[in-house]
């Protein structure tokens, strides 16, 4: 039975691309809220892709988004993003930023 987790990933000063969040095998989980902000000393350009491993695609939830120095950017409020078994989200930038994610796994 699941046990719907809630969990916070997070990863500081991603540069380049960098797997956030993979959700577990044989599990769903939901991205409830995906926050980026730039502590770089400079404005970052900011992609986050979803890969669904099931369709073996890459998908943009955000494409070349500049976040100027100091600045946030909510790339997931409100809406739901879903991941299957294996499933995963990356962001790249071009200079540091911070990324959090709230998630709730183990989803039936």
């Amino acid at each position: 039975m699941a046990t719907n987790t809630f969990k916070n990933a997070q990863s500081a000063t991603v540069t380049g691309a960098t797997t956030i969040y993979t959700a577990p095998a044989g599990q769903a989980s939901i991205i409830l809220e995906m926050d980026v902000s730039n502590t770089g000393a400079g404005t970052a350009a900011v992609d986050v892709r979803v890969y669904d491993n099931s369709g073996g695609t890459n998908a943009y939830l955000v494409k070349g988004a500049n976040i100027l120095v100091g600045g946030a950017m909510k790339v997931v409020s409100g809406q739901k993003i879903v991941l299957e078994g294996d499933d995963y989200i990356t962001v790249t930038s071009d200079i540091a930023v911070d990324v959090v994610c709230s998630i709730l796994e183990d989803v039936n």
